[in-house]
């Protein structure tokens, strides 16, 4: 049959990234422990087109995605799927990015109750013919943020706020990626508080008090999590969000910050 996506085209423009969006495939997640998460992935993954080019070909995007749901997902994956594309498609780049909720046990801080805490998280990957993949893990951290000034002027209490950081990280070459538990871990420990999804009466004194005793505005979140990223080993560059959703305003408090590590 005639292939029309193959034929010339005489415009003159070459295309960043074409491919395909909104595709959903069930993925295994790589988790610490050193097993695996099954998740629902919400996929885009594109090519560069050379002006020649009228077209790519869609159904080889779905080829090379379908045979890697099956495998424990992690940077090496990332990588061969977009060496892969490449040479299938004639690319000169390819770029693909991978959305999912993941979940983390949490284990309330008094009752020890364990319950399960959603992240949304995003694996992204961006390559070019004979450079390494540059690789980016994000995720969004729900914590509890509560008002250095409220407390301050306060007779009673302080107003406090569910809060959320989007985080994303890269590491040099040859430098893993941290995981996805230990980003969290290291995002909640700059809040007030860490969020639980199942308290006990117990459980709900203990984290009303520890934000009580722990007020942070939303830029000291901010410059915490800073900080605590400067520090780990072989980072390259990250950048972040800190928004908290306000209590006492009809609006929402928000920080961003984005920087380049030198080695």
């Amino acid at each position: 049959m005639k292939d029309v996506q193959n034929q010339t085209d005489d415009r003159g423009i070459a295309i960043q990234r074409v491919g395909i969006n909104e595709a959903h495939l069930p993925f295994l997640i790589r988790t610490k422990d050193g097993g695996f998460q099954q998740v629902l992935a919400n996929i885009r993954f594109t090519v560069s087109l050379p002006m020649e080019f009228k077209g790519t070909h869609m159904s080889r995007f779905l080829e090379i995605l379908e045979p890697w749901s099956h495998k424990p997902l992690a940077e090496a994956e990332m990588d061969a799927m977009l060496t892969e594309a490449m040479a299938h498609l004639d690319a000169q780049s390819a770029n693909l990015e991978i959305c999912f909720k993941y979940f983390i046990d949490k284990k309330a801080p008094v009752s020890g109750k364990v319950s399960c805490l959603d992240l949304d998280c995003f694996f992204r990957g961006e390559k070019r013919i004979g450079e390494s993949m540059q690789f980016t893990l994000g995720v969004e951290v729900p914590f509890t943020s509560l008002c250095p000034c409220s407390k301050e002027i306060s007779r009673y209490g302080a107003h406090n706020q569910r809060s959320v950081c989007r985080a994303a990280v890269r590491f040099h070459p040859h430098v893993e990626c941290i995981y996805i538990e230990d980003l969290a871990a290291l995002v909640e420990e700059q809040a007030s508080c860490p969020i639980y999804p199942l308290l006990k009466r117990e459980d709900e004194k203990y984290v009303t008090e520890r934000a009580y005793e722990n007020p942070k505005f939303v830029e000291d979140i901010l410059r915490d999590v800073v900080l605590a990223l400067r520090r780990l080993p072989g980072i390259a560059w990250f950048s972040m969000t800190c928004e908290n959703f306000e209590s006492i305003h009809n609006h929402n408090a928000y920080a961003s910050h984005e920087e380049t590590v030198n080695e």
